[in-house]
């Protein structure tokens, strides 16, 4: 719990309940961050809002409370330079809702949203940057090109600290080279030399009469006709043997009639 003493407790009570809420439910492109033995400085981090000069940046900027807050409003400037009609060169913010329109019920998320919506629609009326405010009345192209030229130099967002692309890419190239060395291992133990004998394949014809395979007319085994030219099993050479056994013992008892 904070400890600042220009702040009553019931206060600083308050001030940590709402910050905790800001913190698990921040209102769109603005961050919060605060210190938790001081509350009288509030930070946060602001989204430039798309389609304005301020797209694409990030603004760092801070609220000063007092120690009669929040009967009194916060004061706001901005850490960032930030080429802006409502926002001095030191800062400072100009905004009503930090002046006479504040009312002590309002809460640091209204002031800030309120800050963003001033970058959406400045008040050149009102402005503490009188060259913004005047190009902005007069030539807004120059203006938004002011603008733009501010953020880029002093408002781009920061990179991220992880460079998730980086272990993306090194997990992709370490699977490439697992997958070339896998492959070249199965190519290895496929390759077959000149030397080698071949095995049968599973998915090799047996022994029949299949018109649609080419067949042979002659085969590894002598007397044997109509073999596919095809590797084929000793079971299938032992089978093929016994059929020509008895093809020559019944020829011999042929012979041996005739006789």
């Amino acid at each position: 719990m904070a400890t600042n003493e220009n702040l009553p407790p019931n206060v600083i009570k308050q001030l940590a309940k709402e910050l905790k809420n800001l913190d698990e439910t921040p209102p769109e492109g603005i961050k919060v961050g605060v210190n938790d033995d001081n509350f009288s400085f509030i930070y946060a981090d602001i989204e430039g809002p798309a389609g304005t000069p301020y797209a694409n940046g990030v603004f760092r900027m801070k609220l000063i409370l007092s120690h009669d807050f929040p009967q009194s409003p916060p004061k706001g400037y901005f850490m960032t330079k930030i080429f802006h009609p409502n926002i001095a060169t030191n800062g400072e913010i100009c905004v009503n809702a930090l002046k006479k329109d504040w009312n002590s019920i309002l809460g640091i998320r209204h002031v800030l949203i309120v800050i963003r919506c001033l970058l959406i629609e400045p008040f050149p009326e009102s402005a503490l940057n009188e060259q913004a405010g005047k190009m902005l009345l007069e030539n807004y192209e120059e203006y938004a090109r002011h603008a733009r030229l501010y953020t880029g130099i002093h408002a781009p967002k920061p990179k991220s600290k992880f460079k998730t692309g980086g272990i993306s890419e090194s997990t992709t190239v370490l699977n490439v080279e697992q997958a070339n060395t896998s492959v070249k291992s199965i190519d290895q133990k496929n390759a077959v030399s000149d030397d080698a004998p071949q095995l049968p394949s599973l998915l090799a014809p047996k022994l029949g009469n299949n018109q649609d395979q080419p067949t042979a007319t002659s085969s590894t085994e002598p007397g044997v006709s109509g073999l596919k030219s095809l590797p084929v099993t000793h079971k299938e050479v032992g089978v093929a043997k016994v059929l020509l056994d008895k093809k020559k013992i019944d020829a011999r008892k042929k012979s041996l009639k005739r006789l």
